[in-house]
C-alpha cells in the first residue's frame, strides 16, 4: 500500500512540475512570437510604422507589469501563470482522488 501512495505522490510531483514549466513559459512565448512578428513587420516598407508603433506598444504594456522594465513585465507574468497552472493541477489531481474513491 505505501508504494502505491508514492508512485501516486511522484506521479503528482512530476504533472505538478510539468504544469508549471509549461504554464511558465507560455507567455513568454506568446510575448516573443508577437514581438518577433511585429519587428519582423517593421521591417517592411510601407507598413513598418505600424510594427514598430505595435512593438513600442507590447513593450508598454510588459512595462505595466514589470515596474518599468518589459523583461520582468514578461518574466511576472509567466510565474503568475505557472502558480496559476500548478493552482489547477493541484485542484484537478484532488478532484481525481475525491471521485476515484
Amino acid at each position: 500500500m505505501t508504494s502505491y501512495n508514492m508512485r501516486i505522490f511522484n506521479n503528482f510531483l512530476v504533472s505538478l512540475l510539468v504544469t508549471a514549466l509549461i504554464s511558465f513559459s507560455t507567455p513568454i512565448i506568446f510575448f516573443g512570437v508577437i514581438l518577433g512578428i511585429l519587428l519582423i513587420v517593421s521591417q517592411i516598407p510601407g507598413v513598418a510604422v505600424l510594427g514598430q508603433t505595435g512593438a513600442i506598444e507590447v513593450l508598454n504594456f510588459l512595462a505595466v507589469f514589470g515596474n518599468g522594465q518589459p523583461l520582468i513585465g514578461v518574466l511576472i507574468l509567466g510565474v503568475v501563470g505557472s502558480i496559476v497552472g500548478g493552482l489547477f493541477d493541484i485542484f484537478n489531481f484532488y478532484r481525481y482522488q475525491s471521485l476515484r474513491g
